[in-house]
């Protein structure tokens, strides 16, 4: 029990430091061709189908935390910095329920998904880290892009200067290329991660 709770210690913090790294550096986007993928939700979902629900919401947590203070004291898009923090107006508490809930029911989900589907998997877990993966990267995105339309529909709509009745067609144009982008990202990292870790804890249990 004090091994898996060390060892449980060590994965976190590792993947804490790596949330930390995408947060504050260049590295937590990946530039596809004309699509920028953001990769700051990958760590939440490899804790939560590695170590479970509580893990995932913590890491979850963690992400919103980092995502919290990066769009309050140095936004990337300052004029719609207002959807994830109350520091520019007219964010209120809203604005800070997107910037967390979304985080950390995405590590909830993943880790949800990953725990029932491992119970009917038949191949070793790649169905069920990948499908888990997809699913609640996909849920994120619409949480946060759903969040922003219901709470700050107009005033985001306003700021990147469109109208309010093209704000649906442009956020199901995002959902359909960076949502989906970043849902077969952390599909396949998350999936290749994860039957690594899981192999190798297998291995430790016989060594045992």
């Amino acid at each position: 029990m004090q091994k898996q709770n060390i060892r449980t210690m060590v994965q976190l913090s590792f993947l804490v430091a790596i949330e930390l790294i995408m947060a504050f550096t260049p590295l937590g986007s990946l530039p596809i061709g004309p699509l920028v993928a953001t990769l700051a939700h990958i760590p939440v979902v490899i804790a939560a189908v590695v170590m479970g629900t509580g893990a995932g919401a913590f890491m979850g947590f963690v992400f919103g935390l980092l995502s919290f203070l990066v769009w309050t004291f140095m936004p990337p898009t300052p004029i719609t910095a207002f959807c994830f923090t109350p520091a520019y107006a007219p964010g209120n508490f809203w604005s800070v329920v997107i910037c967390f809930v979304p985080r950390i029911l995405l590590g909830v989900i993943a880790g949800l998904l990953s725990k029932a589907l491992l119970k009917v998997d038949k191949t070793k877990g790649f169905i069920a880290y990948t499908v888990s993966s997809v699913a609640a990267t996909i849920a994120h995105t619409l949480m946060v892009l759903g969040g922003i339309y219901v709470f700050f529909g107009e005033a985001y709509a306003e700021a990147i200067g469109v109208g309010h009745e093209l704000l649906m067609g442009l956020i199901g144009t995002t959902i359909a290329t960076n949502g989906i982008l970043e849902a077969v990202l952390a599909g396949v990292i998350t999936c290749a991660i994860a039957k690594a870790v899981s192999a190798y804890g297998m291995k430790a249990k016989r060594a045992n």
